[in-house]
């Protein structure tokens, strides 16, 4: 299941609450660790051989804006058990149960504690009963470098792709496009990229110019892949506001 933003109008009472984990999506189908695609990760035999056979829906993740490691654990052809000995597999959902998520959730929970292992976690769920109280949940959450809450409807079925059932909620919103040229840079940029123009999958293009390391402009990411960036709100026309570079997004 892939969330969708949060929206304003929305009541989250009928939903359970949970941090938004930055780190990266994994699926046990109890055999294989896979990314997102489907694509099998390079786990060490010993980080797996412990998982339960229930099929799990997770994030492998180490902490707070440590995603650069992650990213480049579980990336490895070969894995390196001492970065590996940091990652933990935090589990949200099992995704081949029939039942709600309240119900799916608390399962979770009780499997996860009934295995007994030390890098696989569930991730904690909870209710907030107004909007208001939700704002705070997410004001604590990004005050201790969190990136922002994930909401679940609690008596939603499991079921694949982008679903109204799972929401996200950040202080700043956050999109992905493709990168289809360079400007180049001005003033204390001469020489440099000076943005990324990006096309969003609507066809619309607006160069990014900002959030970028010396570093990055000068070897900025390559035509056709794909970045991710936040941004605040967007214009009349559609375009992000305020928008900043984050990451270039690797194939999964």
């Amino acid at each position: 299941m892939l969330a969708l933003d949060w929206q304003a109008d929305m009541d989250p009472s009928r939903h359970l609450v949970s941090e938004k984990l930055d780190g990266v999506r994994a699926l046990w189908d109890g055999k294989l660790l896979r990314f997102r695609s489907g694509r099998p990760i390079a786990a060490p035999q010993w980080f797996t051989a412990a998982l339960p056979p229930t099929p799990l829906d997770g994030e492998l993740w180490i902490a707070r804006g440590q995603f650069d490691r992650v990213s480049a654990a579980a990336r490895r052809a070969q894995p390196l058990d001492t970065e590996w000995q940091a990652l933990r597999f935090w589990a949200f959902d099992l995704p081949t149960d029939p039942r709600p998520f309240a119900d799916r959730a608390a399962a979770l929970a009780d499997l996860v504690q009934r295995t007994g292992v030390a890098w696989l976690h569930a991730v904690a769920q909870r209710r907030v009963p107004d909007a208001a109280h939700l704002q705070r949940e997410l004001a604590a959450v990004v005050a201790q470098g969190g990136e922002g809450l994930v909401l679940h409807q609690q008596d939603a079925m499991w079921r694949p792709g982008r679903s109204e059932s799972l929401r996200k909620f950040k202080a700043a919103q956050d999109e992905e496009a493709r990168v289809v040229a360079y400007l180049p840079g001005k003033g204390k940029f001469a020489g440099r990229m000076g943005a990324l123009v990006l096309q969003r999958p609507n066809g619309q293009r607006f160069a990014l110019g900002s959030g970028f390391s010396d570093a990055q402009r000068d070897n900025p990411p390559a035509i056709g892949s794909t970045v991710t960036y936040r941004f605040r709100d967007r214009t009349p026309k559609g375009v992000p506001r305020f928008a900043s570079f984050v990451r270039v997004q690797l194939p999964e």
